[in-house]
């Protein structure tokens, strides 16, 4: 399972940089770079209510990833120890990004 820090403080699965859901997806199939990347999972906090109050943060959880020019995409999963989720303040899922992408 890879590590993952996120600061998009305004997903409505976002708890103390912690995500509640077990796992994500980072979308960019044609990424060449972190810019294209998103994070498909993204869902924006409308009003400022936390909806997952039930589910714990996760350190650590499965990440899907479309990114296929990504060094750490194996067979659509990401094997990165750690990723970076950016892109605070977005209001749809094309305003975040994986800030760990790397080109092949």
């Amino acid at each position: 399972m890879t590590k993952l820090e996120c600061s998009v403080t305004n997903c409505v699965h976002n708890s103390d940089q912690c995500c509640c859901k077990s796992s994500i997806l980072v979308d960019g199939h044609k990424a060449a770079s972190a810019e294209d990347t998103c994070c498909a999972s993204f869902d924006e906090n409308k009003g400022g209510l936390f909806t997952n109050l039930f589910k714990t943060p996760e350190t650590r959880l499965e990440v899907s990833c479309d990114a296929q020019k990504c060094v750490y995409n194996e067979d659509c999963r990401c094997v990165a120890d750690k990723i970076s989720i950016n892109g605070d303040g977005a209001g749809q899922c094309a305003e975040t990004r994986c800030s760990t992408f790397k080109a092949r």
